[in-house]
């Protein structure tokens, strides 16, 4: 069973990566290498069982082309940079062509043949590790860097937990595990080259964390139904194994499918999309229509709306009354509070393309807090400034983060109308391996009730008489857009705290 797990994941890598599609000699070169550990793994499993010197062949072919075919991956994988050329992998094809060729011959009855055909396998295996291990020494401090050096430290554990398989020579009756630490081992390879955006070693852990909940789950499932439906219930082992191969297999089963009813049935698109996927795809369509309505919308409110101000403001000059210019004030102030309006309602449904760049924090901080103190509203609000000077750079969008900060400065200003303190706080934050920061914006205002607070980010809600309820989901937006997050805590009657934490720059 252990020798099958093996086989059976190699063969689902390799045959996911041939469905994806992907054309890159990356990709390529692992499914080829994988599809080599099936070739022999089918070819061990079926030995005894057949007793044929087909899968004797077999199994030695399947060795002898693992050499040539882990070198080339290798040799991608470290984007030719070290020390495996095309000429290693060249001669180390003519080796396992010469080793292929010498089967069909006498030598391949030399006592000592299969061990000579383990040494080569191993030989370029551990050529490949130093490899890899110079490649990465001498990469300087990056996402590649930290992934490679995962692999580094999987390759030489996944050696050590198949060691546990020799105790069975010794008399331990431990169960054989090789083949599941090298699937292990695949998986790992599969996440490192497949999903670029993995780089944290928790991200690598939650996908297989993922992985063997599932394989845990469909365990006890099992093991729950057979306890009523059979009395012969096989080992945990094979179960577990079993089980595994199951959660692994869902997602190419799945492409197969989708690629097979998009043939027959082209209209069926969302077949295999499930209730929280449809719910996003949802909201990505309706944010997307949403996008190419609001020009059009803008435009046909605009143009209205500057023939009323135009016209209101040409009256005003001719008109003597007093009275009736108050009106036309009236109508221009309008006309303004509605063009403020749209402008909102372009901000949050277009699209934005954020020009980052590393900075301090607090600098943009202080232009805020320089226009807030400019500003009339603010005469009789103390402003308080805590900033830590040692906060590390972040990659912001300096226009759309002054936005932020205004717009939650100003909803506070407006909550203390008698007058109060806004405080202003950074601090650094020690997040995973990489840096963060945090920027606190605290007031002494009116407070949120725990019911609208809720809904204080989204689109449209508003507890102003004369507000639209774009600002703060405005600001969500934005916040969301720089990978950061935003939270909000109230106390009616005692203030509000709006908390925005960014990554660090790099």
């Amino acid at each position: 069973m252990d020798t099958f797990t093996l086989a059976a994941t190699s063969f689902i890598i390799a045959f996911s990566l041939m469905l994806t599609g992907k054309k890159d000699k990356l990709h390529g070169s692992f499914a080829a290498l994988c599809t080599t550990v099936f070739i022999l793994q089918i070819a061990v499993f079926l030995r005894p069982i057949f007793a044929s010197e087909f899968w004797v062949t077999a199994e030695y072919m399947g060795s002898l082309a693992i050499a040539p075919f882990a070198l080339r991956f290798f040799r991608h994988l470290t984007r030719n940079k070290s020390f495996i050329s095309r000429g290693v992998v060249f001669i180390f094809t003519i080796l396992s062509s010469a080793g292929v060729f010498s089967l069909f011959m006498a030598v391949s009855e030399l006592p000592h043949f299969k061990a000579i055909i383990l040494s080569y396998t191993f030989s370029a295996l551990a050529l490949c590790y130093i490899a890899l291990l110079l490649h990465v020494n001498k990469l300087p401090p990056s996402t590649e860097k930290k992934r490679l050096g995962y692999l580094l430290v999987a390759c030489p554990l996944a050696v050590i937990v198949s060691t546990i398989d020799l105790f069975s020579y010794l008399g331990f009756n431990f169960p054989p595990i090789t083949g599941l630490a090298l699937s292990a081992l695949l998986y790992l390879i599969l996440l490192i080259i497949a999903y670029p955006q993995l780089h944290e070693l928790h991200d690598f852990f939650a996908r297989a964390l993922v992985i063997f909940i599932s394989t845990l789950a469909g365990t006890i499932i099992f093991y729950f139904v057979a306890l009523f439906f059979s009395s012969n219930i096989p080992s945990f082992t094979s179960v577990l194994m079993a089980s595994f191969l199951i959660a692994i297999s869902l997602s190419p089963i799945k492409m197969i499918l989708k690629k097979s009813f998009s043939y027959f049935y082209p209209d069926s698109k969302d077949v295999f999309t499930s209730l929280y996927e449809f719910d996003e795809k949802l909201e990505r369509e309706k944010a997307l229509m949403l996008a190419e309505m609001a020009p059009v919308f803008a435009h046909e409110i605009r143009n209205p709306l500057g023939s009323i101000k135009g016209a209101a403001q040409y009256l005003k000059s001719e008109t003597p009354s007093e009275e009736q210019q108050n009106l036309l004030d009236v109508i221009i102030e309008e006309v303004n509070r509605l063009n403020a309006v749209v402008n909102q309602f372009l901000d949050y449904a277009r699209p934005y393309k954020l020009d980052l760049k590393a900075q301090n924090i607090n600098v943009i901080i202080q232009k805020a807090i320089s226009i807030i103190a400019a500003n009339r509203l603010a005469e009789n609000i103390a402003i308080v400034r805590e900033l830590n000077h040692n906060l590390p750079e972040v990659e912001v969008d300096e226009q759309q983060f002054m936005q932020i900060i205004l717009n939650i400065a100003l909803n506070a200003i407006e909550a203390m109308p008698q007058g109060g303190t806004l405080t202003f706080r950074t601090s650094n934050i020690e997040s995973g391996t990489e840096g963060a920061i945090s920027i606190t914006i605290r007031d002494t205002g009116s407070g949120i009730s725990k019911e609208e607070i809720k809904n204080i980010f989204k689109p449209f809600f508003t507890t102003k008489k004369r507000g639209v309820g774009l600002g703060l989901a405005i600001c969500q937006r934005i916040i969301k857009e720089h990978g950061g997050i935003i939270r909000v805590k109230s106390i009616p009657a005692q203030g509000t705290v709006f908390f925005i934490k960014l990554n660090a720059a790099g």
